[in-house]
């Protein structure tokens, strides 16, 4: 049957529909993947280290020996686990390939290349990725840097910006969530009931999958072009500090999001105030005043007291009261801490924090695109 190399593009594009092997050892895939890939590594961690320094102290035939030690009883084990994962992906295939895998080690390499041998010798139709996981990774940081058409939705804390991001998916609109994919609402208290942040990379990874997906929403529209990439009415993004937790948002498309038109949501802060007693009341009191507690410097040491007082003595109101006070003004520097910003603003006036408010928000976007 033999093995095919194949480009990058032609590989995320068959990734939609077949399964993606990472052969690399467990802590590189632990590190960051391809999103969706099944780890099956070669070696484990201590042998790729073997390998490795037998490579660079000996010889590559050494190397090659061992490695082959390695792999040999190996080999049963890893075609029976790719059956495995094939039988459970059989159900959404919609193609005739149903043996059909895709492989890929570091670089394209001497790893990829022995996992595919062994699973076309046993019958599996196998394409490898060139230049690996590395050429991926350029592929990536690659994506951030391209013309993407923005929305930005604005607001001060408490506004509803995450529920609305929701609805306007529901209608159709192409939405990537910084703060899902960071697994962080952004703010000192942004970790709280919240997962594991991913790493920087893996960040990266999903970012880029998930603009990639909302690029393709709009080609299959047919809105996109060589000067502007997206959605027909733009991918919505929630507005943010390039710095999200410990995840940073990538430079080149952190510049880009600078760039593009600003919805800010005017609602009264009497309106937001309850809308996060509600977000955030329910979070667990002993990290809400931990959180205080890190931020009591820019806070104000009497403040962040009085604030964790209130807290304790359950006048919850009165205790965010205090905090978005200081959250408003630090949103208020960051919104406009960006150039041209009157020609990028455009201000939504909302009663409440209500689901309704995407709909002035997708009639204001359609008007300015007349």
């Amino acid at each position: 049957m033999g093995v095919e190399k194949i480009h990058i593009e032609q590989f995320l594009e068959l990734a939609k529909e077949y399964p993606v092997l990472d052969v690399r050892s467990p802590g590189e895939y632990k590190h960051a993947h391809i999103p969706g890939a099944y780890s099956l590594p070669l070696f484990s961690d201590e042998e790729r280290k073997v390998v490795g320094t037998t490579y660079k102290q000996q010889s590559r035939e050494a190397a090659i020996k061992i490695g082959l030690d390695y792999f040999g009883p190996k080999m049963r084990k890893m075609v029976e686990e790719v059956e495995s994962i094939i039988k459970n992906q059989e159900s959404g295939l919609t193609t005739k390939d149903s043996r059909l895998v895709l492989v890929h080690c570091w670089r394209g390499g001497m790893r990829s290349g022995a996992v595919s041998w062994l699973l076309d010798l046993y019958g599996f139709k196998v394409y490898t990725l060139t230049g690996g996981y590395k050429k991926y990774r350029n592929y990536v940081l690659d994506t951030f840097r391209l013309p993407f058409q923005f929305n930005i939705l604005s607001g001060y804390t408490g506004s509803g910006k995450t529920e609305l991001l929701k609805t306007l998916r529901e209608k159709g609109e192409a939405v990537v969530d910084l703060e899902d994919i960071a697994k962080h609402k952004g703010s000192a208290f942004g970790s709280i009931g919240m997962p594991q942040q991913p790493g920087q990379e893996m960040f990266e990874n999903i970012l880029a999958q998930n603009l990639l997906e909302a690029t393709s929403q709009g080609s299959e529209a047919g809105t996109t072009s060589s000067d502007c990439i997206s959605h027909p009415s733009g991918i919505w993004l929630e507005d943010e500090s390039q710095r999200i937790g410990h995840v940073n948002i990538p430079t080149d498309l952190w510049v880009t999001m600078r760039r593009s038109p600003v919805y800010f949501l005017d609602i009264s802060f009497e309106e937001r105030l309850k809308h996060i007693v509600q977000e955030y009341g329910r979070l667990d009191q002993e990290k809400m005043i931990e959180a205080i507690e890190r931020i009591s410097q820019k806070l104000g040491h009497l403040n962040a007291k009085t604030a964790i007082l209130l807290l304790k003595e359950g006048k919850i109101t009165e205790s965010f009261e205090i905090l978005l006070k200081y959250y408003d003004k630090f949103y208020f520097r960051s919104l406009h801490n960006r150039e041209g910003l009157n020609s990028l603003l455009h201000t939504v006036n909302c009663i409440s924090t209500t689901p309704e408010n995407a709909d002035e928000l997708l009639r204001q976007t359609k008007q300015l695109a007349q």
